[in-house]
């Protein structure tokens, strides 16, 4: 793994893409709101394009075309061989292990259900329903519970009848068990973090994903009485964090031994960097293009969505910064810690709950929110460290600024 800032934007700070990112969301919160209802049948088509198994849609070709690029970007950049390092500064990493994997999924848990399922509810209807797709290899008949849900036929096929807070809970979740996405190496840098400490947590928590995601996913859906579709959650794990980073692996490996790393740091890499985020924007637009109607006819669901995610959020980030403050962490570590704990693997949330739940579905919907708020929050966030970072020991890093 190197260490080093070159695939950063080359003027030291945020891309073009990365610092606009809140208005493309909402620019293709737009575009797929005017497909979904000036092009139904192109949506229809789009969504029908699936891998099925038992009869049922599995994986959305389109949606796993666009997932694929938004993730092997991010998996390419790391050299896993080299994750062994992390062991010289191990109370760093350990820090951020139990904060992303012992404290973060639970703490959105309760804050999503409480803001969701309690105090918000009257606002999104105790009544409200989603209709997500069935769990794989579960077989029931109509008008079966299957956890909160019920099974029941709509538009000609079997899917399960939930309460729509819930569903959103379910994308909250998703979210809160995906730490860490290739964007946290961005607001490390800008807050003059360890490079390196961000790169090896971008790594080790990829690879902790692969035992822990599936496991924690089914535990916290249990709890919220949702669907637990174990198959489809090994299945995404599969397709979208195992294919990717293996396809980084052996592509880095072959590219740098072929041409050098000189060539795959600075031209491989930046002609890399744009293609996770419009892949994104794609994924994006086919998903608001089935879920527009709900956002037109309230649409202040995301605001609903926004409020516990923002404070899951700020809350993770301030027990990070805390807990570093108290094990005498410098400031270079104390930061990118507290961030990777604050930031999420957006895509992985989107393209689990695309898979477990329906493009259409609220949980969908969830993760989108997440994304929405990811840049002006870690932002705000990068700026608090850099006005606080007197409260910690310094150590050397080149000054860069926002």
């Amino acid at each position: 793994m190197t260490h080093d800032t070159s695939s950063l934007p080359p003027t030291g700070g945020i891309g073009f893409f990365e610092r606009y990112l809140t208005l493309w969301v909402l620019l293709c919160i737009a575009a797929g709101i005017a497909l979904g209802r000036l092009a139904p049948d192109l949506a229809a088509t789009l969504d029908r394009m699936s891998v099925m198994v038992d009869g049922a849609p599995v994986i959305s070709i389109p949606i796993a075309i666009c997932l694929f690029f938004m993730m092997y970007p991010i998996m390419v950049k790391i050299d896993f061989a080299e994750v062994w390092q992390a062991g010289r500064s191990l109370q760093p990493v350990l820090l951020t292990l139990v904060v992303n994997w012992a404290i973060k999924p639970f703490t959105m848990y309760l804050i999503a259900s409480f803001f969701l399922g309690s105090l918000f509810l009257p606002f999104i209807g105790p009544a409200a329903v989603d209709h997500v797709s069935m769990p794989l290899g579960v077989s029931l008949d109509v008008g079966q519970a299957y956890g909160a849900g019920t099974v029941v036929l709509h538009e000609g096929v079997k899917m399960l009848e939930v309460p729509l807070w819930r569903s959103y809970l379910a994308g909250c979740i998703l979210l809160g068990i995906a730490p860490c996405t290739a964007m946290v190496l961005v607001w490390g840098h800008l807050a003059r973090g360890n490079a390196g400490h961000t790169l090896v947590m971008v790594a080790i928590n990829s690879l902790t994903m692969l035992v822990l995601y599936g496991a924690l996913g089914g535990l916290l859906l249990g709890m919220g009485k949702l669907p637990v579709p174990w198959r489809a959650l090994l299945l995404s794990i599969a397709v979208y964090v195992a294919l990717p980073l293996v396809a980084g692996i052996v592509s880095q490996r072959w590219i740098v031994r072929s041409l050098g790393r000189a060539w795959f740091e600075e031209r491989f890499l930046r002609w890399l960097q744009p293609i996770t985020i419009t892949a994104l924007l794609a994924t994006l637009v086919l998903l608001f293009s089935f879920k527009g109607d709900t956002i037109v006819a309230n649409p202040l669901t995301i605001l609903w969505i926004a409020i516990p995610l923002l404070v899951q959020t700020v809350l993770i980030f301030a027990v990070t910064y805390l807990l570093a403050k108290l094990l005498g962490f410098t400031y270079e570590n104390a930061a990118p810690s507290a961030m990777i704990g604050a930031s999420n693997h957006f895509e992985v949330a989107i393209a689990t709950a695309a898979m477990l739940y329906g493009l259409a579905s609220g949980a969908a919907l969830a993760t989108v929110v997440g994304v929405l708020i990811e840049v002006p929050v870690m932002l705000m966030l990068v700026k608090f460290c850099l006005r606080t970072e007197h409260w910690f020991p310094r150590g050397t890093t080149a000054p860069t600024s926002i």
